[in-house]
């Protein structure tokens, strides 16, 4: 079996400069209860003593005055184990937003529409998404629930069905499988189309019933299925074990752990991540 089906890849990690950690991850999600302390320095080794070989470090920028800085530290702190995923804002032109990714090589980002504060189905969203497809730039979406109800609309599963058919080339992974605490939405709406699910459900994947888990998996297919934890909302090595508590076959289990991943992004699991971007201004 080659080495991309044995790859752990945690695509879902949040940290922050370890300055920044405390205040940036305070008010984020209070009703959840935190694993970690969110800092840099600490996440390559919560990744490794988890048992992960490679981790997806997520930068998110509230407000476009931060997306530049925010792509700086995400390039700055890659190398590794650490892939980085920055960050856009449609407060931005366009090209400002990929000029930023450019600048400090950044092949992925992430959207997360209750702490940035806009909508997936904002004309200004697909304007850059757009872009994103045409650099081959892949993007990883927090889908679903966990703010106030005007915020729990702002990225709902059929946003994504609307995204993924308009630009069928956009590599597109929605967190939550598709939809936290909308799963019956996620079903309806995201099953079968052309994106990849993620798997985190803070606190843990194992609060789900694992007969609905295996269902979902089954009918939008094991191989567009990819592991996150969501640290520091919940543990990698717990949500390692849930996955393979669902009892799927080694194939399965192994492509969602890493496999997955790794081949959506061209990714050889035997050589370390990129290192930092240390030119990037």
């Amino acid at each position: 079996m080659d080495r991309t089906s044995t790859v752990i890849i945690d695509v879902h990690c949040h940290a922050w400069p370890d300055a920044l950690a405390e205040r940036a991850l305070g008010p984020r999600v209070p009703q959840l209860p935190r694993v970690g302390d969110g800092k840099i320095s600490t996440l390559p080794g919560v990744l490794a003593a988890s048992g992960v070989d490679r981790g997806v470090l997520l930068g998110i920028a509230d407000t476009a005055k931060y997306v530049d800085g925010t792509n700086r530290f995400v390039g700055r702190s890659r190398g590794g184990s650490l892939f980085g995923f920055g960050t856009i804002h449609p407060d931005l032109p366009v090209e400002e937003n990929l000029a930023s990714l450019r600048r400090n090589d950044i092949r992925g980002v992430k959207l997360h529409s209750l702490f940035q504060g806009f909508a997936y189905s904002d004309p200004r969203v697909w304007d850059i998404l757009e872009g994103l497809a045409a650099d081959g730039i892949a993007v990883i979406a927090h889908v679903g629930a966990g703010g106030d109800r005007e915020s729990n609309e702002r990225a709902t599963p059929g946003m994504i069905r609307d995204i993924v058919r308009q630009f069928p080339d956009l590599k597109m992974i929605a967190c939550h499988f598709g939809g936290y605490h909308k799963l019956d939405e996620a079903e309806a709406d995201l099953l079968g189309e052309n994106v990849h699910l993620e798997t985190s459900w803070p606190p843990t994947l194992a609060t789900l019933a694992p007969e609905r888990v295996r269902e979902i998996i089954s009918k939008h297919g094991a191989d567009r299925i990819v592991f996150g934890s969501d640290w520091p909302m919940a543990d990698p090595a717990k949500e390692i074990a849930a996955v393979k508590a669902l009892g799927l076959s080694d194939e399965a289990t192994e492509g969602i752990l890493g496999g997955n991943f790794a081949r959506l992004m061209g990714i050889d699991p035997d050589v370390p991540a990129p290192g930092p971007v240390e030119q990037a201004p």
